[in-house]
């Protein structure tokens, strides 16, 4: 039986002569890459730059839409009518299509980022407005979310193509939700630490808490944060113990048929 997963990053998300993470080091590795779309980070360049490179890559495109709020990088939560977050993710996943148009490619998922996402992935109101949101653009999209997440269910609700996402870089709970960044052990560092959590949660079929605990959930994506300390040489290393072990990584729309 052929076995496929994909591997995506949140990329695009340098501002000005302000530099995050080494986007082109691991659009080498990656399949997917989620760009920002400069609500939360990234500008009109940084944002064309980066579909030129991943497209250049084969690297699939997906948008990275986010609360408005640069200084706190998406990462404080906010409070909108359903109205205005709609229209606020149209607006972002609109800008990154015309970039990605300009270059000869096209946007095939959305993930949002940061606040959004994990109020979202609780709150299944605003998830199904998220949903709403990506199908109104264009009801072919995949919607990226957590596995287990009221967004991924929402994203079902909704008749979209979900793509079940987990975290290469960070711990669970015993419930499937991330464990908090302030707590200990929340960010995997460690490269080999790193490996292990994903292959114990491939080989489990579902997440895998740190107390143990198995959820089974159908994985299509693993993320590895652009981010994190190490991130380039964690997804070096964990392509390769994928691949050593016969998955063949693949770009979303490949994956989930897009």
């Amino acid at each position: 039986m052929n076995k496929t997963i994909n591997l995506n990053a949140d990329l695009g998300e340098s501002f000005g002569p302000w530099r995050m993470g080494e986007d082109e080091a691991l659009l080498q590795v990656v399949r997917s890459a989620n760009i920002a779309c400069g609500f939360h980070a990234g500008d009109p360049p940084v944002m064309r730059h980066t579909v030129r490179t991943a497209l250049a890559a084969g690297v699939s495109l997906g948008a990275h839409p986010g609360y408005p709020d640069l200084q706190g990088f998406g990462r404080r939560p906010m409070k909108m009518v359903p109205a205005e977050l709609e229209a606020m993710i149209i607006y972002q996943v609109g800008a990154l299509a015309g970039m990605a148009a300009a270059e000869g490619g096209r946007v095939t998922h959305v993930k949002p980022h940061g606040a959004l996402n994990n109020q979202a992935c609780e709150d299944a109101a605003l998830a199904d407005a998220v949903a709403r949101a990506v199908k109104a653009i264009d009801p072919a999209l995949i919607l990226l979310a957590p596995v287990l997440s009221e967004l991924y269910f929402a994203g079902e609700r909704a008749g979209l193509k979900v793509a079940g996402e987990v975290f290469a870089d960070r711990a669970y709970t015993d419930a499937g939700t991330l464990v908090p960044r302030g707590r200990p052990g929340a960010v995997i560092h460690d490269h080999d630490e790193l490996v292990a959590h994903v292959l114990r949660m491939l080989d489990a079929g579902g997440v895998v808490s740190q107390n143990g605990k198995v959820l089974p959930a159908a994985m299509d994506s693993i993320c590895v944060h652009g981010d994190t300390l190490g991130a380039v040489e964690s997804a070096r290393q964990l392509r390769m113990a994928l691949e050593t072990r016969g998955w063949c990584v693949q770009t979303l729309a490949e994956k989930i048929g897009a």
